[in-house]
């Protein structure tokens, strides 16, 4: 099978050839506006798992779909809200990605997606008007699984071959910055990866969608309880110079614990000895180690390790990059 390389400035032929694949139950390489992407027929379970096959990946990471506008979103999903609303008015087109609860009938074999789907609205022209000609398309990066996505044809060309029948070329993408995927499907949205928009702009659009974790005191934050850091505050420390102290650790002229100065001398020691007896404040014991200050502990509170347990299958960074 020979693939066929068209640039989109010759536009009706390339959306000729790229329909004809496409209606064959072909694989396409196509732009988007993050990365190149490898699209198939979204209804065809077939031709999606050509698309696996190309990307030497497996169903458990089904891709997801691009429309070429909001309407068509309420036909593949249920339960759309206000929240997809005011998004898609501030996102739609653009690099954001949502998981959404798929309609019962929806008739997509895109993998093991469970009863949810993944959709897009891309910020690409070209693209947009293909798939109003072919309707929704399963795309996924342009790229062996576990390599870079393509970010050119040439890239896409060396990873993909001839598993691909047309590589529409538009040039160098963008694909610094990923699509931000967010999940709808709870009454709490959850941003399962950090992309091109962030939590502020999300929350700007609608007011408490996303929930911001409350920041933390620092070491050096003056409203530190003093005492919970084992200090001792100021106004209490234990003064050395009164001759009348009784207290234990206070140094007279007349103490005789060990560490006071040399015999004959009647100046009081006021500098703590290197070793010896005597009780030490509490503050000046040093605190045992902690677990999670040991050597090797907190690996599973990564944030790679976070976002494995929390997000959806199929939603991964390699699942959208596109």
């Amino acid at each position: 099978m020979t693939s066929n390389v068209i640039a989109i400035t010759d536009q009706e032929a390339a959306f000729s050839a790229a329909q004809d694949a496409i209606a064959a139950g072909e694989v396409i390489v196509l732009p988007t506006d993050t990365v190149y992407g490898v699209g198939a027929d979204a209804t065809s379970g077939a031709a999606v798992q050509r698309l696996l096959d190309a990307k030497e990946r497996g169903r458990d990471f089904p891709p997801p779909v691009l429309v070429a506008e909001v309407g068509m979103v309420r036909a593949l999903a249920t339960g759309v809200d206000d929240r997809l609303t005011r998004l898609a008015e501030a996102f739609w087109p653009g690099a954001l990605t949502v998981i959404l609860k798929a309609r019962e009938t929806l008739r997509m074999d895109l993998g093991d997606r469970g009863d949810t789907i993944a959709v897009r609205v891309p910020d690409q022209e070209f693209t947009r008007e293909l798939l109003r000609r072919t309707g929704p398309l399963a795309v996924s990066s342009a790229n062996v699984h576990g390599r870079d996505a393509a970010t050119t044809i040439e890239q896409a060309l060396e990873q993909l071959g001839e598993r691909c029948t047309v590589y529409l070329d538009a040039g160098t993408m963008d694909g610094s910055v990923p699509s931000t995927i967010v999940d709808l499907t709870g009454p709490q949205a959850r941003v399962l990866r950090d992309g091109r928009i962030s939590v502020a702009e999300l929350n700007e659009a609608v007011p408490g969608l996303v929930e911001v974790p409350a920041e933390e005191p620092t070491a050096e934050d003056p409203t530190t309880d003093a005492q919970s850091e084992g200090e001792t505050p100021e106004s209490d420390a234990p003064t050395t110079e009164t001759p009348d102290s009784d207290a234990p650790g206070s140094e007279t002229p007349e103490a005789d614990a060990p560490g006071s100065e040399a015999p004959g001398s009647d100046a009081p020691t006021t500098e703590a000895p290197e070793s010896g007896a005597g009780p030490v404040s509490e503050s000046e014991v040093p605190e045992p180690e902690t677990e999670s200050e040991a050597p090797g502990a907190g690996a599973s509170d990564t944030p790679a390790a976070q976002a494995a347990a929390t997000e959806p299958e199929g939603t991964g960074p390699d699942a959208d990059r596109a």
